[in-house]
């Protein structure tokens, strides 16, 4: 089975329970980004040899964290190199509000995994979108490129959504099945 990677950052843990539900659906190992937006130096090996990365990150004031940026930019000694060219990427966001310009964050991580010569995957899930639906349903929030996740700023981790989080698991398992046919 090809080897998945979820790299994330987690302000506040809504975004790291997001980034456990993934390794869960892609039996993927989790590398988290620090305080300071630094990962294990191990770490980037992991990386080089995964098949498939997921990167995860909150939407803060429209974008990612500094934290991710500082991890993001650090990627360019493997951009130099082409170490990620073809290896299967996707990417999750999390903030309080419904919308809360996730798509934007989507973007950003989809830019980065396209300027490593990466192949994004997009969700792959129909949006849960009838007057019938409730926010426990599967893509609740109708999402394409990537996965969505809302947590209400006065909520904790323990209390997302659980169609978000199964979302993700869903998500991050179709990502690994890419990376498995592509790569074995």
């Amino acid at each position: 089975m090809a080897k998945t990677v979820i790299v994330y950052f987690s302000g506040y843990g809504h975004t790291k329970r997001a980034a456990e539900a993934a390794a869960q659906g892609a039996n993927a190992e989790l590398i988290e980004i620090d305080a300071e937006g630094n990962v294990p130096e191990a770490s980037w090996n992991t990386l080089t040899e995964a098949k498939a990365i997921v990167f995860g990150a909150p939407t803060y004031m429209g974008s990612v964290p500094w934290q991710f940026k500082k991890f993001a930019d650090a990627t360019s000694k493997k951009w130099f190199t082409r170490e990620w060219q073809d290896k299967v990427f996707g990417g999750f966001t999390n903030s309080a509000s419904l919308n809360g310009d996730k798509q934007v964050t989507l973007i950003y991580l989809q830019t980065l995994a396209s300027q490593h010569g990466g192949i994004w995957v997009s969700l792959g899930l129909t949006p849960s979108n009838t007057k019938a639906a409730s926010r426990g349903d599967v893509n609740n929030l109708g999402g394409s490129v990537g996965a969505l996740v809302q947590s209400p700023s006065d909520a904790g981790a323990d209390e997302i959504s659980t169609g978000d989080l199964e979302t993700v698991k869903l998500y991050a398992a179709r990502v690994s099945e890419v990376a498995k046919r592509l790569h074995g």
